[in-house]
């Protein structure tokens, strides 16, 4: 009987290189990318981090803004279901009814204080009716979860009682929305200026190049603080969202330009250039279709790195109270209470925002060096 296994492997080392050499760039990127563990996880979690935000108000048991507060359980601790007690076990989660009261013995803060009853009991179920919201433009009612008495708070409540849980939901959303916005002007105005920069230059890449340059050297923070001195009192939520969105947006676009222009002065003299050229191409049509093109990969990494920048610049401004403001629940928002010695002695569960926060930020650094190293051709050679 013959023995056909080193022919059958012999076959699937053949097969393995011709998917190889003829795989897209686009496989030979996630190819890579699948491969680093870190890269795998930060993308896992962001993706979670991105729904969670997307279905905010289906996921969030109650509305994150003063309409939808407890004002029977203010600064109130983190509720944790549970399935057991000294009563026994239930196989449906539940949380117990609270009494609060103020004494002198605690200057005056609230004490919470269990009843342990079995009748005291409050169960968590699943897809319930609530107050109406609005998701991808129609309006809903059902939620994720509630209980079957008064309210259940899973992060605690802020000091106007309203659920923490739910906003660290839709301010994860906002914070994501103003990076987008932010990050696509970014993006437009760096393919214009570093495409027409790089390909043409001479005198006008000077020009552009010294743009380039002054935008850079703009402080951030100066430059916020006199925009916000300037912006109008009456502005609401909405516009504030927008204008601080466009402005990230501003003053983000100089890096990219640079690497656009870098790389198009290296290709506006090859062959395949020079051949639309001669066909009568024009110049914004080899730059759209045959300059850009060459290194989607690098601009795509460049987008997903600049989104923790701009996550990070409005929350920093909002931070500092120069950014957006209340009823508008976004991270920078809500960690504009953390700063204050009651909540770091009394109220730990305000910090709970932070640490979402946190977590953004690296799945979105782990994801994009990642795509950094997987884009990069030369990666796997220097290893």
């Amino acid at each position: 009987m013959t023995d056909t296994t080193p022919t059958t492997d012999a076959n699937v080392d053949i097969k393995r290189k011709e998917a190889y050499f003829t795989a897209s760039q686009g496989q030979l990127i996630w190819s890579r990318f699948r491969r680093n563990r870190s890269a795998m996880a930060g993308a896992i979690v962001l993706i979670v981090l991105i729904l969670s935000g997307l279905f905010a108000p289906f996921l969030s048991p109650y509305d994150p803004t003063v309409a939808g507060r407890d004002k029977t359980y203010e600064n109130g601790a983190p509720q944790i279901p549970k399935f057991w007690d000294e009563n026994g076990f239930s196989w449906r989660p539940f949380v117990y009814t609270y009494e609060r009261e103020r004494s002198i013995k605690t200057n005056f803060r609230w004490v919470t204080t269990e009843k342990r009853g079995l009748e005291d009991r409050r169960y968590l179920y699943f897809f319930v009716e609530g107050a109406p919201y609005k998701l991808f433009g129609m309006e809903f009612s059902t939620r994720l979860f509630g209980v079957d008495k008064g309210q259940v708070h899973l992060f605690g409540t802020d000091f106007n009682g309203k659920d923490i849980f739910s906003r660290t939901l839709h301010a994860i959303n906002t914070s994501l929305a103003v990076g987008t916005i932010g990050v696509l002007i970014a993006f437009v105005l760096a393919l214009i200026i570093g495409g027409i920069s790089g390909y043409y230059g001479g005198w006008i890449d000077s020009v552009l190049q010294m743009i380039t340059d002054a935008v850079r050297t703009v402080p951030a923070i100066p430059l916020f603080m006199a925009l916000a001195a300037f912006m109008p009192p009456e502005f609401s939520a909405e516009q504030r969202f927008f204008f601080i969105s466009i402005l990230l947006g501003f003053i983000g676009w100089p890096t990219l330009a640079r690497r656009v222009r870098t790389h198009l002065l290296t290709e506006r003299n090859q062959e395949y250039v020079l051949a639309a050229q001669l066909c009568g191409a024009s110049p914004s049509h080899v730059i759209r279709r045959h300059l850009l093109p060459s290194f989607t990969s690098y601009i795509i990494v460049d987008l997903v790195i600049s989104f923790p920048y701009m996550v990070l610049s409005e929350t920093a401004l909002s931070f500092i109270g120069l950014g957006l403001k209340d009823p508008v629940n976004s991270l920078g928002v809500m960690l504009q209470n953390v700063t204050k010695a009651d909540v770091l002695l009394n109220y730990q569960w305000y910090f709970i925002p932070v640490i979402f926060f946190i977590t953004l930020v690296l799945a979105f650094v782990f994801v994009g060096d990642g795509l950094r190293d997987a884009a990069d051709p030369y990666s796997e050679s220097r290893k």
